[in-house]
């Protein structure tokens, strides 16, 4: 990392975390995969949505979500000891419980030393995801990889339902503009619209979504159920969405106006299934 780790950065609180693996093996949701892999513990954007929480070690920290990161600070350590046995050719997801670009990564750069590490030794078939702006910083690495996809997460074209939600995120029109900026320099992307949020014009939204030039198109309502494999979305967000009358028959409705440009849309779990 190129700077010393801040104990505070912006609204949210900084640690530090000695990991003992920073490849896991992929269940559950994205079982598709070999690995997820994720540069952070915890994310700064406060989505109220958020089903990672559930992740969280301690019930302060599950109190606590989005006013804290960790940084493992041994990934790259971890990440460089794979090089006798590299994962060419592995599916790695990144991330699956943390954006790899959120906030901090903007001062930390752990992130793009991970993907300089991966495409130097290893080259895997890389997934990812996040609703930061920040990846635009690297497409000099990201074009290098042979087998790669972007995901961008998208979820509502009202601002409004934006800031209820996803309060310290970029608005939607930045995450389109980059989503067509990562498309012109010719790496593959992908909306992800998961969680799917009310919508005021379905159908301009779905031909907005098109004009990015992304090749794929994921839609999902929010995560339902807590298992060891799986976790839900929080009550908060679920009590929103219930004053919004955003309930399984207002989203079945939007998603086949959705459908209706862009027929080849996929939803829920295979949508993700890697296919690069």
């Amino acid at each position: 990392m190129t700077d010393a780790i801040p104990s505070q950065f912006g609204h949210a609180s900084v640690s530090t975390r000695h990991s003992k693996s920073i490849l896991t093996k992929s269940s559950g949701f994205i079982n598709s995969f070999d690995y997820t892999l994720n540069p952070y513990a915890g994310c700064t954007f406060s989505c109220t949505y958020c089903y990672a929480a559930f992740f969280a070690r301690t019930d302060t920290q599950h109190a606590d979500w989005g006013q804290w990161v960790e940084v493992k600070v041994n990934a790259l350590e971890l990440l460089r000891k794979k090089r006798k046995r590299p994962l060419t050719g592995k599916a790695i997801y990144m991330s699956s419980v943390t954006d790899p670009y959120q906030p901090i990564e903007r001062r930390l750069e752990l992130t793009r030393e991970i993907l300089l590490e991966l495409i130097t030794y290893h080259q895997p078939r890389l997934v990812i995801q996040t609703r930061g702006t920040l990846i635009l910083r690297d497409i000099d690495i990201l074009k290098q990889f042979e087998h790669l996809q972007v995901n961008v997460t998208v979820t509502t074209d009202d601002e409004d339902i934006r800031k209820v939600f996803e309060p310290l995120c970029p608005s939607a029109e930045q995450r389109l503009n980059t989503v067509t900026q990562l498309s012109d320099a010719g790496i593959q992307t992908c909306i992800t619209m998961t969680p799917l949020l009310p919508l005021k014009q379905p159908e301009q939204f779905a031909h907005r979504l098109k004009r990015t030039g992304a090749s794929k198109f994921i839609v999902q309502g929010f995560h339902s159920g807590k298992t060891r494999f799986a976790a839900g979305t929080g009550d908060a967000a679920k009590q929103v969405a219930q004053s919004l009358k955003w309930d399984a028959s207002a989203y079945t409705k939007t998603v086949n106006v959705l459908k209706s440009v862009l027929p080849d849309l996929h939803e829920g779990q295979q949508g993700f299934a890697p296919d690069i």
